[in-house]
């Protein structure tokens, strides 16, 4: 079985011909020849390649161009804006480009708390329309997701990152896993699957991370390891680990029998995203 990692980041320095509008935590920095050399290293076959938000907006034009020198290493997800009246045209036309598997929504401040909202649901509409599953950055919005996947049950929804806020340097949040009973809630969805990315940087203990193992034992039993997908948030974890410190931490624990590690580190993400790098 493939290891394939479900969520990664590349991008170029800052240069006016695709000026950054922010930034990411992380080196200068990660091209997807840099993403590639990293995977090869510790035995990654492939990974999910979003878009960082942070740096591009709504513009995955970076990620295209990793994706036309790398196609058979990544799949590509873009953030889209539910409040654009047209990003249904949007979510038709990303779908047509080589190598989509989904779409992100980043609920922030400026994305609406209504379940009934005309805009989140019409990117959940549009995305199932077109296979396309929707990534949901939703931590503190738990209840929400609940139902928006209620109100859609024929689209794919993906929870970012355990659906919980992650730190960008350490130490770990004493309270990182407070939210775990409202994730939890979300498996009674069949059509919710969950990212266990970044998993590693909620630890307080050194590699390898023992204490991430019980709470995620809880999601992986709400779950089942059919609906989660293991990843790394690769560069966003560069102050807290290594990748391969990322990777390794679910190869050597003894709570993950092998076809359990197997689905979780690539089978899953085969079935739920319809691709495998092989």
């Amino acid at each position: 079985m493939p290891t394939i990692d479900v969520q990664v980041h590349a991008y170029e320095r800052n240069h006016p011909g695709r000026p950054w509008i922010g930034t990411l935590h992380g080196p200068a920095e990660v091209t997807g020849d840099q993403m590639v050399a990293a995977m090869d290293a510790v035995g990654v076959d492939g990974a999910v390649l979003v878009s960082p938000f942070s740096m591009y907006g709504y513009d995955a034009s970076y990620a295209l161009d990793v994706h036309g020198k790398h196609p058979t290493k990544f799949r590509l997800v873009k953030p889209v804006d539910p409040n654009d009246p047209a990003v249904a045209d949007t979510i038709a036309d990303w779908a047509g480009k080589n190598g989509t598997v989904g779409v992100r929504i980043m609920m922030r401040d400026n994305v609406s708390t209504d379940p009934a909202d005309p805009g989140i649901n019409r990117v959940l509409t549009a995305a199932a329309k077109h296979s396309l599953a929707v990534n949901l950055l939703c931590w503190g919005r738990l209840e929400q997701v609940g139902l928006l996947a209620a109100r859609n049950p024929n689209t794919r929804i993906v929870i970012d990152h355990l659906g919980l806020q992650q730190p960008f340097e350490p130490p770990a949040p004493p309270d990182g896993w407070a939210d775990l009973p409202k994730v939890l809630a979300l498996a009674q969805h069949d059509n919710v699957a969950i990212k266990i990315s970044g998993a590693c940087t909620l630890s307080r203990e050194p590699f390898p991370y023992r204490d991430i193992w019980d709470p995620l034992g809880r999601i992986f039993d709400a779950f089942g390891f059919a609906r989660c997908m293991w990843g790394t948030d690769w560069t966003r974890a560069t102050a807290l680990l290594t990748y391969k410190q990322g990777v390794d931490a679910f190869r050597v624990t003894d709570r993950l029998s092998d076809s359990d590690r197997a689905q979780l580190m690539g089978g899953s993400l085969a079935r739920i995203y319809n691709w495998s790098p092989t």
